[in-house]
Parts: structure tokens; C-alpha cells; sequence
């Protein structure tokens, strides 16, 4: 499957460091790649007079981060805000766990990033299952479960020294959107239903998404209609188009920021027409050897929090920011804090 074009810009390990991680937050005089744990214990009854009924002694251990001392690496993500928010997330949970990590973005067309996997001048990216499977596996059949097409793309990437890390709850892939009020004055719940409005209805898309096998086409062939009119739009125009009325239905992408707002409605695609969008972390086994299993686990851990509700409000809040590199990083830390995967910085 071709690589989609965006209108912007499970379950994980669960380790027992948390609990050491914000123990360490609230105690001074940690050094880097290092963890410093406070343990007090009841002292001996003084033998003279004192204001305290009892005394404390204090013992401090330093425990060592998870990826201290291992080697430097790089991880990348590709040129939109997804993509940006992704490597954020990524880059601060493992620099937190003592690994020494660089982000590169815009890492380039997917058969030049798996040959930098493989060459080990990249160690990490965040891939969207469909297109793993299509572009690089080579496995364009449908798939039922998104195990079937995790299993698929595992087994292609073990073949050739690479590993899928767990994959996202949330899926983004190309997704037909109405808006509230047309939904709801049609009852319109899945794709199937625009059988109903077909004579009457204006589909907007961009023109590749008309012509693509895997777009318009697919929908026509799986659903059994064809709308009355196609209006070519360019990319990021959708929604102003929905709420014109100039289209009733358009291409969006799954995990849009737009889709935060609660104006639109995706309509169910129970033929999976646009197959499986979870993102797989893919890693170079020689990688996951010298990081050791800290290094995925907090990959993992990470991508375990990311619905798509979460998605969709992330993708909002950079677009609003204009994609600035800093707001994506202060957006993506905040976050991570929330969950707890980082120790919230001291003010």
C-alpha cells in the first residue's frame, strides 16, 4: 500500500522500575544514569533525655538507569505531525531509563529507513502495520485481526534481523468522515449505509485517493456504490469542505486533530477496506541486543497509553502549535508525566 499523505503536518511491558522512578523524583542528589533510593529504619533508643520518643537513621543506594553505560543510538520519524508527536514520546521515556538517544526526523521513504535499520545507522521508527506489511513485506492480502496482520509483519521482519515492538491501541489509516448532523439526519453508522444517500452524494478526496486501488475504488467495490459526484480536493481541506457542504463524505485520516472537536463522525469500515493502522515500533535485533530489554519495554510502555482518542488530542495540540519542534517536545513531556513514565521536573 502506498504511503498516505496526511491533512496534518496490546497491551505494554510493565516493568517494576516505576515505582523506583518516583521514589527517585522526590530524593536530592541524584547523578545522571542513576537512581538514587532513600530507606529509613528505627534507630536505638537514645540513652539521653530528648524531645523525639524515637530516632531515624537514613541509608541512600544509588541504583544505575536501565541504559546507562549502553551504547548511543538513533531513532526517526517521518515528516508530519503524527509521526512527530510519535518520536517525541519515544526520545523522552528512553533518555528518562539512562539511554543515550537522538531523534531524527524526516527520516525518508520507507525502503531507504529499513535499509538504515539494517545498516545500524538507524535503530528505531514508528510504522504503521498496513503499509509494513504492503510496502515492505510485501503481504497485500486482507487481514481478519490485527494479530493476523501483526504476525504477517513479524515474521517478514525477524527473517531480516528486525523485530515489531507491541503495537498501538489506536489505528490511523484513511477513513470516511461525515459531518454530526449528516450522520445523524441520515442515520448513516458504517460505509455500507452511504448505499442510501449514494444518488445524492458528493465524495471529496484528493485525486490519487480517486485512482488508488486501495482508495475510492476499494470502497466502490467492497460496499457496493458509487457516489453521484467526486470533488478533487487538496490535502487539509476536508473538513473546511464537510463543513461547506460542498462534500458529504471525504477521506480523512483516522487520527486526525480535527476529529478531537466531536463535529464529525467516522464512518464504520467493517469490511476493513483500509486494513490495520496500528503503529509497530520496528527495531533492529543487533539493537535490542546491546540496549538489553529495558530498551523495548519502554518503547512498549509508551505505545500501550496511545488510544486514539489520546492520538486525535495530541495531533490537535502541535497542529495548533505549528508543528514547532519545542512546543512537540513540551507537549509530548507533559505527557508522559501525566502517565508517569517520567519524573515531573522539579520547580
Amino acid at each position: 500500500m502506498p504511503e498516505r499523505s496526511r491533512s496534518r503536518l496490546s497491551q505494554a511491558r510493565t516493568h517494576g522500575l516505576l515505582a523506583i522512578l518516583l521514589l527517585a523524583a522526590c530524593c536530592a542528589g541524584c547523578g545522571a544514569g542513576a537512581r538514587t533510593v532513600t530507606s529509613t529504619g528505627q534507630g536505638a533508643v537514645p540513652t539521653a533525655p530528648s524531645s523525639s520518643a524515637s530516632s531515624a537513621t537514613t541509608t541512600s543506594t544509588t541504583t544505575p538507569l536501565p541504559g546507562a553505560g549502553k551504547p548511543g543510538v538513533t531513532i526517526g520519524d517521518k515528516n508530519f505531525t503524527e509521526q512527530f508527536v510519535l518520536g517525541q514520546l519515544y526520545l523522552l521515556a528512553l533518555q528518562a531509563e539512562g539511554f543515550t538517544v537522538e531523534v531524527n526526523r524526516n527520516i525518508g521513504p520507507t525502503d531507504v529507513t529499513v535499509q538504515a535499520l539494517v545498516s545500524g545507522r538507524l535503530a528505531m521508527y514508528p510504522e504503521y502495520l498496513d503499509i509494513w506489511n504492503g510496502s515492505v513485506a510485501g503481504a497485500h492480502q486482507s487481514f481478519r485481526t490485527v494479530a493476523e496482520a501483526y504476525g504477517a509483519g513479524e515474521r517478514y521482519a525477524l527473517a531480516h534481523g528486525l523485530q515489531l515492538l507491541h503495537p498501538t491501541p489506536f489505528s490511523d489509516t484513511d477513513a470516511v468522515g461525515v459531518t454530526v448532523g449528516y450522520a445523524a439526519e441520515n442515520h448513516l453508522r458504517t460505509i455500507d449505509d452511504l448505499r442510501s444517500v449514494a444518488q445524492t452524494l458528493t465524495f471529496g478526496a484528493s485525486p490519487q485517493f480517486q485512482q488508488s486501488p486501495t482508495g475510492l475504488p476499494a470502497i466502490q467495490q467492497a460496499y457496493g456504490f458509487t457516489p453521484a459526484a467526486f470533488k478533487a480536493l487538496a490535502v487539509g481541506d476536508q473538513y473546511t469542505a464537510l463543513d461547506q457542504g460542498t462534500v458529504q463524505a471525504a477521506d480523512v485520516a483516522s487520527t486526525d486533530g480535527e476529529l478531537a472537536s466531536g463535529d464529525y463522525v467516522l464512518l464504520g469500515d467493517p469490511r476493513r477496506v483500509f486494513g490495520w493502522g496500528n503503529v509497530v515500533p520496528v527495531v533492529s535485533v543487533k539493537v535490542l541486543e546491546a540496549e538489553g530489554p529495558a530498551f523495548a519495554e519502554t518503547i512498549d510502555r509508551v505505545s500501550a497509553l496511545l488510544s486514539t482518542d489520546v492520538m486525535r488530542e495530541l495531533n490537535q495540540e502541535v497542529d495548533l502549535a505549528h508543528q514547532d519542534p519545542n512546543a512537540v517536545a513540551a507537549i509530548a513531556k507533559r505527557f508522559l508525566e501525566t502517565h508517569g513514565v517520567i519524573a515531573p521536573t522539579a520547580s
